[in-house]
């Protein structure tokens, strides 16, 4: 059974990581949750208040986390997951997510960015020359970054598969499945 990785931290979008963890369990796949700790992560749900100018934070579900960022041996997953929310801006400083990151462009295995999630790849240059979708706020860094920001629910850009947050979730599922798939199939 293929594995999946996905890769968090504390502040992570509740809907942002709920829906691939499930969707990809839906798609035949086994996912583990990798955060700094083994402690559970806590989520945070995003809405969209008319009386505030960003978006208003609650705290969300704790999700139990399977192996922490430093255990992660990269060679036992298929394919990446990097949801967003506040969590990619801080677990992108650490060492072993750079490493577990690179890991997967460098083999051009499937990864799922959502949101927020494309600020972990970017930091390290790994967007250059690729297409992404990203939530619009960040646009900037993402091109700063060398990246081409696609304003859509569902960009693919061959290994990689993105989307603006969790509002995408219908379209961006059926896309990070498709990847996800080829990548395991006996014509991959």
């Amino acid at each position: 059974m293929p594995r999946a990785l996905l890769l968090t931290g504390d502040a992570a979008e509740e809907l942002d990581t709920m829906y691939p963890y499930y969707r990809v369990q839906e798609g035949g796949w086994d996912v583990d949750v990798s955060s700094r700790t083994m402690r559970d992560v806590q989520l945070v749900i995003h809405e969209f208040d008319p009386n505030s100018d960003a978006y208003v934070e609650k705290d969300g579900r704790k999700l139990p986390v399977d192996v922490p960022w430093a255990d992660v041996d990269v060679e036992r997953y298929d394919a990446l997951i990097i949801p967003g929310g506040r969590a990619p801006e801080w677990i992108r400083v650490d060492a072993d997510v750079r490493r577990i990151t690179e890991h997967f462009f460098a083999r051009n295995l499937p990864i799922a960015l959502v949101c927020h999630g494309a600020q972990v790849p970017a930091v390290y240059g790994l967007l250059k020359g690729r297409k992404t979708a990203c939530f619009p706020p960040i646009t900037g860094d993402m091109e700063n970054a060398g990246a081409t920001v696609i304003d859509a629910p569902d960009v693919i850009d061959g290994n990689l598969v993105s989307c603006r947050g969790w509002p995408d979730m219908p379209q961006f599922g059926r896309a990070m499945m498709e990847v996800f798939s080829k990548s395991v199939s006996p014509a991959a």
